[in-house]
């Protein structure tokens, strides 16, 4: 009877995650639930995000609590067909409670590594193994390798991934030469070469996705598929306040309606983000790169040299990813692109629907790079 009852547990997002707080419940015992349904809200030391549930069926036993501190792993609900009875339920949910160990706190998988490029340290965390083409990520401007961190796990199982903090940010060195995509594009290709990745299926978010358009306008030979999230350098439009709003920001108060700007749900911005935010700007040289960044590639408020027409010159699958309710970089930058371009628009969503709707991201990113064999 035990084949029939599936559990739901706390996931592992990132590396670095070792428990979570389930903040809310958004569905109720007896009801059924389809994979994919945003069924809890969950908050970890970076983010709050909607888990969407793993499995279909009858929703029996919400087992975690509102409010309560859980390991990676830990039972958050069961889910089995109306046959099964509560007996069983009730001695499946004691089991699982009796032999569950929580995971080490020393067992978070691999650790960041680190390419020197033309003197520059860059730093990377590599996941996944096998011999298929590689999938590079690239963040956008102020994040980090983190941004990844609801998507490369998932990733990781088809391809090795390598999630790269870009120059001025993260751990990698703060330096950002002229603040051009053209030279960000160039530290990348360079970082390829260092790792020994002659092809490589690009995944951009924002800023990073205008890098990786222009890797692929660079090299097309070496660029097996793209994914380009919330793009840069496919219009003129961008929210120049929060740009500038991120740098500027000094306290929490001044930061949090900076970072609403990012999602479509507000309160997903939790406190231990915001801190995150703030050590990131206390490291020398961080706010002169982004000041850079800023008056390169955003002059009068603008984007600068738009990529839109590389587009078209491109023989390799290319879909472009954006949230509806995007408030740093318009959907409406999706409009006239060729028609070899597959868009998809994530409706309630902000500007990172990877981290808002992480599992249909995925689904996503992995279909384009299937499409590419």
């Amino acid at each position: 009877m035990t084949d029939s009852i599936q559990p739901i547990i706390m996931p592992k997002w990132g590396l670095a995650m070792t428990e979570g707080l389930l903040a809310s419940w958004s569905v109720v015992e007896g009801v059924t639930i389809n994979a994919g349904d945003e069924i809890c809200e969950i908050e970890t030391t970076k983010l709050a995000n909607m888990f969407e549930s793993p499995v279909s069926g009858l929703l029996r036993r919400c087992v975690a609590t509102e409010g309560e501190d859980l390991p990676v792993g830990a039972l958050l609900a069961v889910v089995a067909a109306s046959d099964v009875s509560d007996v069983d339920v009730d001695a499946y949910v004691a089991r699982f409670q009796e032999d569950f160990v929580p995971e080490e706190a020393d067992d978070t998988g691999p650790e960041p590594e680190s390419v020197t490029v033309d003197g520059l340290r860059l730093v990377y965390l590599k996941q996944g193994e096998g011999d298929g083409i590689p999938i590079i990520l690239l963040h956008g401007f102020g994040a980090d390798m983190n941004g990844w961190l609801f998507n490369q796990g998932d990733l990781s199982e088809v391809a090795p991934t390598f999630a790269l903090d870009l120059p001025g940010h993260g751990k990698s060195a703060k330096q950002v030469g002229d603040g051009s995509l053209m030279w960000m594009a160039g530290v990348v290709e360079k970082f390829m070469s260092a790792m020994s990745l002659p092809t490589v299926h690009l995944v951009g978010h924002s800023m990073g996705a205008g890098i990786a358009l222009q890797i692929a306008a660079d090299q097309p030979q070496a660029v097996k598929s793209l994914t380009l999230i919330a793009g840069a350098a496919l219009g003129d439009e961008v929210n120049i306040e929060f740009l500038e709003g991120y740098v500027a920001a000094k306290r929490q108060k001044h930061m949090k309606p900076v970072l609403q700007q990012l999602v479509y749900d507000k309160d997903l911005i939790s406190p231990d983000m915001m801190e995150e935010v703030f050590k990131f700007k206390r490291i020398d040289g961080v706010i002169d790169g982004l000041n850079t960044l800023i008056q390169t590639n955003f002059v009068g408020g603008t984007q600068q040299g738009s990529l839109r027409d590389a587009l078209s010159a491109l023989s390799i699958p290319v879909t472009i990813i954006w949230g509806r309710e995007d408030q740093i970089i318009p959907v409406s930058h999706t409009d006239g692109l060729p028609a070899s371009v597959k868009i998809e628009i994530i409706e309630h969503s902000g500007h990172v629907p990877q981290m808002e709707h992480a599992s249909r991201v995925n689904e996503i990113i992995t279909a384009t790079i299937a499409s590419a064999a």
